[in-house]
This record gives structure tokens, sequence and C-alpha cells, in this order.
């Protein structure tokens, strides 16, 4: 495998062939040559504007837990290596390595098209989750504020929703997540991959470092606003052992319930992980790659219902058993935390002009 040297800020550094294209961009060595200097620089993120036709994605997957999703952008400058989310980037073209970092799309009528959606007689009151793909929290969410704009949405009709991020910059949101919270309509998930400051970097470089993440629990807990952490991905053989003190870290910050996903690689994403663990951990690399496999019917991805979120086999078994006993020693919940629908009120376009 013809190594690369890292990207600053990337987790990546290449560009994998795109599955549904015939022709893919490819560097070449002697154009490089001479250029070292260059070579860390990353190339800049890009951001492309998507009139979407629809905002609230509906799924009848056994084993998501939410059968309708908000993403307001594609792609995730986050850059996390493991994100099961890369390949979707395929289908605009793109490829599922840097292009996935670093050219993110964002829908511009994101809130507009929630607004009608939601005012829709068709609409039945349900608990939508944000970040079901991307992470509706990842930087540009500082400037664009898309994601806030449609949880005051949110807050005029009264429709329960879950927050799954791993950036602090959620706490920016507190005052609009409070007024969910009065209506038992709001629960914030904050995945904790790692307590490892220097493995975060290198794994998700982006992402707020891990005790931005537990200061993020803090806050929103003394706030008042449900808040859970989501031990994902489990990496076998790399972060299943830190489970533990993950999940009491997380208890100590104010978090009341707990959940956990381990590793998955579909399509691209395979080889960018294993192309990943070659430059940061070649000596642990054969150990993660078989504990993959040992967990996931001998493949390193497994895409079948409930299986592909849990795992199979004994090495599944035994981080399952783990959280487990993580969670009962911390006296932490499994699972969701239960939301309402009573208090939704259906509001049409022209009374939330008076808001």
């Amino acid at each position: 495998m013809n190594l690369k040297r890292s990207i600053r800020g990337r987790a990546t550094t290449h560009n994998p062939a795109n599955r549904f294209e015939n022709l893919s961009l490819a560097q070449d060595p002697e154009f490089l040559e001479g250029q070292e200097e260059n070579r860390d620089v990353g190339p800049m993120t890009r951001f492309f504007k998507e009139t979407a036709r629809s905002i609230i994605s509906h799924n009848d997957s056994p084993d998501v837990g939410l059968a309708a999703t908000v993403n307001p952008y594609r792609g995730c400058e986050h850059g996390c290596i493991y994100c099961y989310a890369r390949p979707t980037h395929e289908y605009l073209g793109f490829s599922a390595g840097l292009d996935f970092e670093t050219k993110i799309v964002v829908k511009e009528n994101a809130v507009q098209l929630l607004r009608q959606e939601l005012s829709s007689k068709s609409w039945e009151p349900k608990v939508v989750g944000f970040s079901g793909v991307t992470d509706c929290y990842q930087p540009i969410e500082r400037r664009l504020k898309l994601t806030r704009q449609c949880l005051e949405i949110f807050v005029q009709f009264r429709n329960p929703v879950v927050i799954i991020t791993k950036n602090h910059l959620v706490t920016r949101d507190i005052d609009v997540l409070k007024e969910l919270a009065v209506f038992q309509s709001v629960a914030v998930f904050i995945s904790v991959t790692t307590l490892d400051e220097n493995l975060s970097r290198v794994m998700e470089p982006r992402a707020s470092i891990p005790t931005r993440r537990l200061e993020a629990i803090r806050e929103l807990a003394d706030a008042g606003i449900p808040t859970g952490v989501n031990v994902a991905p489990v990496v076998p053989g790399l972060t299943d052992h830190e489970m533990p003190a993950i999940i009491a870290a997380a208890v100590n910050a104010g978090a009341k319930f707990s959940g956990y996903v381990p590793l998955r690689l579909p399509f691209a994403v395979k080889d960018l992980f294993e192309e990943w663990l070659s430059r940061n951990f070649p000596d642990r690399k054969e150990k993660v790659l078989n504990r993959i496999r040992a967990i996931r019917g001998g493949k390193l991805n497994d895409p079948n219902f409930n299986s592909r979120m849990e795992g199979k086999g004994i090495f599944a078994e035994q981080i399952a058993q783990l959280f487990a006993v993580a969670c009962r020693k911390s006296g932490v919940n499994e699972g969701f935390v239960p939301l309402s629908t009573e208090n939704f009120r259906r509001v049409c376009t022209g009374q939330l002009e008076l808001f």
C-alpha cells in the first residue's frame, strides 16, 4: 500500500474512486516531486448550496430507532475517519474520502422546508432525529445557524427531537433546547469515542476534543436538558477497553442515559480506515482488523439489519456485557429517554409570521 503523509486537520489523505463513476482523479507522483513542503497542507473546505426538495427524511430500518431525521448538511468537516456516512457523498458525484470532509453541501432552504412539512396535514407528530447522517453541529453551523433555526421551528410546533453530536457547539442553543424540554420534547446524545485526546485528534480531527464533549454534557445537564452519552463507534482492539471510563466520566458530568454502536465500515470506508491504521497504528492494524472481522461475520462490514448495529460473535458479546456492567456500575440507563408528542400543535405558515 502506497502511504501518503498525513494532512494536517484531515483524517484521510486521498479520494478513493466513486463506485458510481467511471472516471476518477489521480495525482501524478512526479508532479509532486520537489513540493515536499506543501504535502501536509490539505485542501480548503468548500461549500455548495443546494435547494432541497424535502428536509425530513423517512426510513423504515428496524434497528435505527428514529423513523424521521433532519440533516441540514451533506458531508461533514469533522472528518472522522470511521464515519459510516462517507459513502453517501458518492450519490453527489464526490468521493467518500477527502471530498466528504472538504466539500460540504448546505441545504439553504432547510428552515423553510421544515416549516412547510410540519404544517402539512399529512405530518403525524413523531420524534425527529438530528444528525442521522452527518453532524448538525459541524463547524459551518457556527456561522450559518441552520440547525438552530430548525430547532426554533420545532419549538413553535412543539414536535420532539433527538440530537446526536460530538461538537460542544450544541451548548450554544441551550436556550432553545430548554424551551423544548418544558414539553418533554428533547434529548441530546453526546458521542464520545475515546478519552485519549491524541487518538481523537487523528481519528476525528475537527470534532470537539473529549474534554469539551464532557463539558457539553455538564452544561446541558445543568440546564435541565435530558442528556446522554453515545459510545460510538466502539473500535474493537483500539477503543473498546475505554467504554467503562467513558461512561463513568459522562455520568459524572451529568449523563442520564447511554448507548453504544460497534464500528461499521461500509463500502469505501473499509479501505479508508485500513489506510488510516497503516499510517497511525501499524503495530495494531492486524489486531484491530481481525477483531472487526470477528464481530462482522469474517468481513469488515455487515450491512444486515440488527446485526450491523450490535455485531455478532464472542467479541460482540464481550462488548455488550462490558457496556451493561459499566452502565450498572455508573447508575445510568440504557437506551433513549421517552419523549412526548402530546403537546404538538400544527401552526400554519401565516401564524408563524406572528412569532
